[in-house]
């Protein structure tokens, strides 16, 4: 049997059962590792040899008796989330060698249920892109066509899920990070509200945006992730006091009852006529199954774009002036005094998105500019808040395309940025407001690219959020599929 190919639900029952044990699941998937690698190109880190001392201590629990749903399961970690002993690069020339003395509280989260951690996993430098093209340690493929980007930032971490090169993995969201390469790849990924999920250990892009999440097979193993991953943490002052509720259990049968919004401001001129169709037969179907369909509206999502390229950019600049080349990280040794020190050091370690974006957000929160910009962008994003709040009085969970078109060709909008930014319009609303947010495989494109639905809902109501994804997903009848082309 191919370990590798099955999911966490699946994984775990055999684990239980005693039929399968953890060190031949993680064997299988380091297995797959070695024979489609080189095709995908998902991971910066691999460490095999942790990882089995983890699998075989996960058998050892079990066979205790101990262990839940994560215990033995090989995961994958998005590179910019800290492992003691295990290198943090960012994607980043300027953390290439940065070995962190602590774990993220995720990660702990994750080793206290047992999990297995294979390694680290390719992402847009400092989470910076929608491509995972600007990334120091190689450009990562989609595994259902090496042509086509993988997404991003999070594109290591669908690309490993879709290649069965991990089980499941820990992705990050700022404006659509987790669901949009998730969408590209056919996985299920999912943003949680801001402040579910510790921050803890999460390397900054944009403080008051970054939320960690989970990239799975399907939606029960998102659930199964969650809960594991979700809870308050006082090292974590963004962090919510907020009980966690039993996600899996949430999956209940039906959606009878459930009212689902359609913004019609995530449907306009610009959609591919492909995506539209295959999220417009899932809301056929959420119809079907008993959901009661209404439209709203988001009439500030024009905005949204423009808002989040300033505010994100300049919390950037801010994040980013920690790595000058004194405390860690890269530096230049041949500079002639600290100006130069400080010069070469981050014109050499950072690449050219990074800059672009650190300059936006110096420029932004600059003398003369700040209510320019900046404060207007925070209040542009006030308004996008309070069209959320309105929305969800109408109805229980929105859903929408994730992307307003299935994957590009890798290399095409590498000199046209513009039009990378202005591809996540119907992710970086969600980022804004707080809200959580799923994506779900729900069609293919004429050319076999996956296409992913979208839903969001209010604040902690991830449960009404895995429910209507859990559904959907039952009626589409595509999970499970995987790509030929490896």
């Amino acid at each position: 049997m191919d370990f590798y190919a099955l999911t966490i639900h699946q994984l775990n029952d055999l684990l239980q059962k005693k039929e399968v044990s953890s060190v031949e699941v993680t064997n299988s998937v380091l297995t797959r590792i070695e024979q489609v690698e080189d095709k995908v190109g998902a991971y910066i880190t691999i460490d095999r040899e942790k990882a089995l001392v983890q699998a075989a201590a996960a058998d050892k629990l079990m066979g205790e008796g101990g262990g839940g749903a994560l215990c033995g399961i090989p995961l994958a970690l998005k590179d910019l989330i800290c492992t003691k002993g295990m290198r943090t690069t960012c994607g980043s020339k300027i953390l290439e060698s940065f070995v962190p003395p602590y774990d993220a509280t995720v990660v702990e989260k994750l080793k206290e249920a047992g999990a297995v951690i294979i390694g680290k996993v390719s992402m847009d430098e400092f989470a910076m892109g929608s491509s995972n093209e600007n990334c120091a340690f190689g450009v990562p493929r989609n595994p259902w066509n090496h042509d086509y980007i993988c997404g991003g930032s999070s594109g290591g971490s669908a690309a490993a899920v879709a290649a069965d090169e991990c089980i499941a993995a820990v992705g990050s969201d700022t404006g659509g990070s987790i669901r949009q390469p998730a969408s590209h790849c056919g996985v299920v990924g999912l943003k949680p509200t801001y402040g579910r999920i510790s921050r803890f250990g999460l390397v900054a892009y944009a403080s008051s945006l970054d939320q960690l999440g989970p990239i799975t097979k399907d939606v029960r193993d998102c659930a199964l992730m969650l809960k594991v991953m979700s809870g308050y943490d006082p090292k974590d002052s963004t962090s919510v006091k907020q009980e966690v509720p039993d996600y899996a259990g949430a999956l209940t049968e039906g959606l009878r009852g459930l009212k689902v919004g359609i913004p019609a401001e995530y449907f306009e001129e610009g959609l591919d006529p492909e995506v539209e169709k295959a999220v417009r037969n899932g809301i056929d179907l959420m119809q079907q199954a008993g959901a009661e369909i209404v439209d709203v509206s988001l009439p500030h999502t024009a905005y949204g774009v423009a808002a989040y390229y300033i505010i994100a950019p300049a919390e950037a600049s801010s994040n980013l002036a920690r790595y000058d080349g004194i405390r860690y990280g890269f530096r230049d040794m041949d500079a002639d005094d600290l100006a130069d020190l400080y010069r070469k050091s981050r014109s050499q370690g950072f690449g050219d998105e990074v800059k672009r974006r650190i300059m936006i957000g110096t420029y932004a929160l600059s003398s003369g500019y700040y209510d320019a910009y900046y404060k207007k962008a925070l209040q542009v994003r006030t308004l996008i808040v309070e069209d959320f709040k309105a929305a969800f009085e109408k109805c229980d969970v929105m859903v929408s395309p994730v992307t307003p078109a299935p994957a590009w060709r890798l290399g095409e909008k590498v000199d046209d940025p513009l039009s990378v930014y202005l591809s996540d319009i119907l992710t970086i609303s969600a980022n804004l407001a707080g809200v959580p947010g799923i994506s779900v495989p729900c069609g293919f494109s004429g050319s076999g690219l996956p296409i992913g639905l979208q839903m969001q809902a209010a604040h902690f109501e991830e449960e009404k959020l895995l429910r209507a994804a859990f559904n959907l997903e039952k009626s589409l009848g595509i999970v499970g599929q995987r790509t030929t082309a490896l």
